[in-house]
């Protein structure tokens, strides 16, 4: 049994799929980049925050300064540039893959699910021959040309995006979701000046279409994109779902992304006719010679990617590990593929407590966190816990020691009531950081009736 799945794994494919997927990622990646520098979000996410909220145990990983980070900007332009062309492939693919992943380490409060999804593309494109056909190394070392590649190195991305796709259908299948309509029943109004659906989005059971559809749609569309026979009816679903979801909602180029990335499912023939157009367009030509793309160390990369898969497919389930609602606590909430489902808001009060004379005062928040930092902070325990240890050792720094630190954090979710979020009697500043459950969020208790009424039209 493992002779045939490995001799099925290394058998060879054509290296165009993985070519084209090697020059999209990277194009979209340099777009991507430059709209971020252009807008100015360097600057106001990582230069002008005077505190930062690192991962647990990624203290280490700091902003370097507004010269630094601008220039760890250009290093991914350029490394972003060198895959989509093929030049300098593995450096590319690597300094890439690092200079982004410091990057989203730096301030959890600026996680989003396409950031981790580039993040892990790039780890794997560090891993494959990509560079091997249709690329400027072939040009500059003819022998390097690859007709053909192991059928993993295409493999790894069909089951990448198709993990992605179905753990976000598996994470609608929840009662907000899918016996509310919520958080669309609250969002879709707000679209109702776009022409021709616009007059439709205020009505509840069109909330409830997109509900059970998005479910549908995640759950499946890996295995219609796999079969031959749907996949261009798939991939014109794809289409339109992300189309859509990047006109209605407020999420950067992660639909683009998406709807690029899944042509890696099309086939091989589909593939080199891309290229074709691309070999005519600029001239160059493809060696008429079949060359097979040996990796090295492959037999030992495979049980690498076992585990990896492994991990993929168990990360988004540690959340069971943990007491009480998963999007109430959102302990084992990130890094599992959950997208836009909930709407959450939070307001926190902070006061800081002098030990030796019992004064209090409360915290004016803005005086330390941006606006995003301070929505984020408000309703994720690790941040708030991060926020009160921040202030503690300012407090420390004015001449105040072991200053206690308390909260009053009220949270809303998916149109419920505001309720109290943790424990206000807890020394936050006293808490320490670790995987295991915090026992000062307050248990979310669920009432129907504490569901606001959003129209029923």
């Amino acid at each position: 049994m493992r002779n045939k799945l490995q001799s099925y794994l290394t058998a060879p494919v054509s290296a165009a799929p993985l070519a084209v997927f090697r020059i999209i990622f990277g194009g979209m990646m340099v777009f991507s980049l430059l709209r971020f520098i252009a807008r100015g979000w360097v600057t106001e996410l990582y230069v002008l925050p005077k505190v930062y909220f690192p991962y647990y145990g990624f203290a280490w990983v700091q902003p370097l300064g507004e010269a630094g980070m601008y220039g760890l900007f250009t290093v991914m332009v350029l490394a972003a540039l060198g895959i989509m062309l093929g030049l300098l492939y593995r450096l590319s693919a690597l300094l890439f893959f690092l200079s982004f992943t410091y990057v989203e380490l730096i301030d959890k409060t600026n996680y989003l699910n396409h950031y981790y999804f580039v993040s892990v593309v790039a780890l794997l494109l560090v891993l494959v021959p990509a560079h091997r056909h249709f690329s400027l190394d072939v040009i500059r070392k003819p022998r390097l040309w690859a007709s053909h590649v192991p059928r993993w190195a295409v493999l790894i991305f069909q089951l990448q995006l198709g993990l992605v796709y179905f753990y976000a259908g598996l994470a609608k299948l929840n009662p907000d979701w899918l016996l509310e309509a919520m958080p669309l029943r609250a969002w879709l109004p707000a679209h109702t000046h776009l022409p021709l659906i616009g007059p439709l989005l205020d009505k509840a059971w069109v909330a409830y279409v997109f509900c059970w559809f998005g479910a549908f749609y995640d759950l499946t569309i890996p295995f219609f994109l796999s079969w031959r026979k749907s996949r261009w009816l798939a991939y014109g679903t794809v289409v339109v779902f992300h189309v859509l979801t990047a006109m209605l909602f407020q999420i950067g180029m992660f639909p683009y992304i998406m709807i690029v990335s899944t042509l890696i499912f099309f086939s091989a023939n589909f593939h080199e006719r891309l290229l074709q157009w691309l070999r005519h367009t600029t001239g160059s030509y493809a060696p008429a010679t079949r060359a097979f793309a040996h990796v090295a160390g492959q037999p030992m990369l495979l049980y690498v990617l076992a585990v990896y898969f492994l991990l993929q497919v168990l990360v988004p389930w540690r959340f069971a590990l943990y007491p009480d609602k998963l999007f109430w606590t959102e302990q084992g909430y990130r890094f599992s593929w959950r997208v836009m489902l909930m709407e959450k808001a939070g307001t926190a009060f902070f006061y800081v407590r002098d030990p030796r004379t019992g004064q209090e005062v409360e915290i004016n928040n803005r005086e330390y966190l941006t606006v995003n930092q301070e929505k984020m902070m408000a309703t994720q325990p690790d941040i708030l816990l991060q926020y009160a240890q921040v202030l503690q050792q300012d407090f420390a720094q004015r001449g105040i020691p072991d200053a206690t630190v308390r909260a009053e954090v009220y949270v809303s979710m998916n149109g419920r009531e505001s309720r109290l979020f943790i424990d206000p009697t807890v020394n936050l500043a006293a808490e320490k950081e670790s995987f295991l459950p915090k026992p000062w969020i307050l248990p979310f208790k669920t009432t129907s009736h504490a569901l606001k009424a959003v129209g029923q039209k």
